[in-house]
């Protein structure tokens, strides 16, 4: 449970902090141990979980990881004290998510605990590569730098991922306005054509019954079908996102995916290659740092393949290059490089270089999965609304023809 103090300090002066403890006894105790006199003792509720719950959509986004990092960085670089340093950001910070959980790690702090424990505590905020970092960063007493190297890593990461969006931002309202002219058109324009030609006593050729049909059972049941859906969507949404077997799935269905499948392997290996640099550059030792990338990297095989240069390579004696050049799913070149930097001894400056130049690669890919989709999108679009047309023009045609 968490507590608000205010209290005297042994010159005089009131401070107050807060602290998780037991009960108010344990809060009392804590500051007698410190020379301080109690002036108020209030139980409060600061947990990030509660206050994201509290704030309706409120999270730590990677925005705020930046800005996080980046004032951590300089306040500890300029010689600032850890926890002068949580109090200004406290102060300056002015979302209620971030306000709490810096308020957690001051009181942790203040039991003694580790500083990385309480980023630990929130894996949906804090991944595990962001959290072995501070980690080393604090048992090295590298914090500044550390965080620094996460701050340019996070702006990287969101530049990506702006990036990523922006390009699929044509397509995507491509989609949504032909989805909307489309069902326009099956569901209320093409039903009172139907129903035009049914009533007028014609007899209009197979083809057209039978996209007269469709519009006519569209046109009665189209709430029904919308409904269904969007349920059928937010499934499937759900088992893709959150579920293991879907998000195997999903990865089977992008490896046979034309062009979908080059972007997503360089997605992924530009994660790999920057995620393990990050985790050698602060020192971390090389089993436990590909461990902690196989579960960033976000790619089946490239996980699988990480954990058995990790548990059945390295650790059975064989040299990194080598354990590398044993993985199919890292590309002859990749892995000659790792060789070479291996020996030479700059590991780390190889991939950082690597993940420099699949950045340059994702926007190529991005570029061409554009390119791949605007006419794949507007192809569909014509054979729809050519069906269409052909399925009323016919039927004129034979009235037409008739007289």
């Amino acid at each position: 449970m968490r507590f608000h103090y205010i209290a005297f300090q042994p010159d005089g002066k009131v401070t107050e902090s807060e602290l998780d403890a037991k009960d108010q006894v344990e809060v009392l105790k804590f500051l007698a141990q410190q020379g301080l006199r109690p002036i108020t003792v209030k139980p409060v509720a600061l947990n990030l979980a509660k206050q994201s719950r509290r704030f309706f959509g409120e999270k730590i986004i990677i925005t705020d990881k930046v800005f996080l990092a980046k004032y951590l960085a300089l306040m500890l670089k300029v010689g600032t004290d850890l926890f002068k340093t949580i109090d200004i950001l406290i102060a300056d910070f002015d979302k209620p998510a971030i306000k709490a959980f810096l308020g957690e790690v001051r009181s942790a702090l203040e039991r003694g605990e580790p500083f990385y424990s309480t980023f630990a505590k929130y894996p949906r905020f804090f991944s595990e590569t962001f959290v072995n970092l501070v980690k080393a960063g604090e048992e090295s007493g590298n914090l500044d730098r550390v965080f620094n190297d996460l701050s340019v890593s996070l702006e990287k990461e969101s530049e990506l991922r702006s990036r990523i969006k922006g390009a699929l931002v044509y397509p995507v309202l491509l989609m949504i306005m032909a989805t909307v002219i489309l069902t326009f058109l099956v569901t209320f324009a093409l039903p009172r054509i139907a129903e035009v030609f049914s009533g007028g006593g014609l007899n209009p050729p197979l083809f057209s019954r039978v996209v007269f049909a469709v519009g006519l059972f569209l046109g009665k049941y189209v709430w029904y079908i919308l409904g269904f859906g969007a349920l059928a969507l937010t499934g499937a949404g759900i088992f893709f996102s959150k579920t293991l077997l879907g998000r195997r799935v999903l990865a089977q269905i992008s490896n046979v995916t034309p062009v979908v499948k080059v972007l997503v392997k360089k997605l992924a290996m530009q994660r790999f290659t920057a995620t393990f640099s990050a985790l050698l550059q602060s020192g971390m030792p090389i089993i436990n740092s590909l461990e902690i990338t196989a579960n960033a990297v976000g790619n089946e095989e490239i996980k699988t393949s990480l954990r058995r240069i990790a548990r059945e390579g390295i650790t059975k004696g064989l040299t990194v290059g080598d354990a590398f050049k044993r993985e199919p799913a890292f590309p002859k070149v990749v892995a000659n490089l790792v060789a070479i930097s291996e020996k030479a001894g700059h590991l780390d400056e190889i991939l950082k270089t690597l993940s420099e130049f699949y950045d340059v690669e994702i926007d190529r890919a991005l570029k061409t999965l554009v390119s791949f989709l605007e006419p794949v999108l507007l192809i569909a679009i014509g054979i729809v609304v050519a069906l269409i047309a052909l399925s009323i023009i016919i039927p004129i045609y034979q009235l037409i023809s008739q007289f």
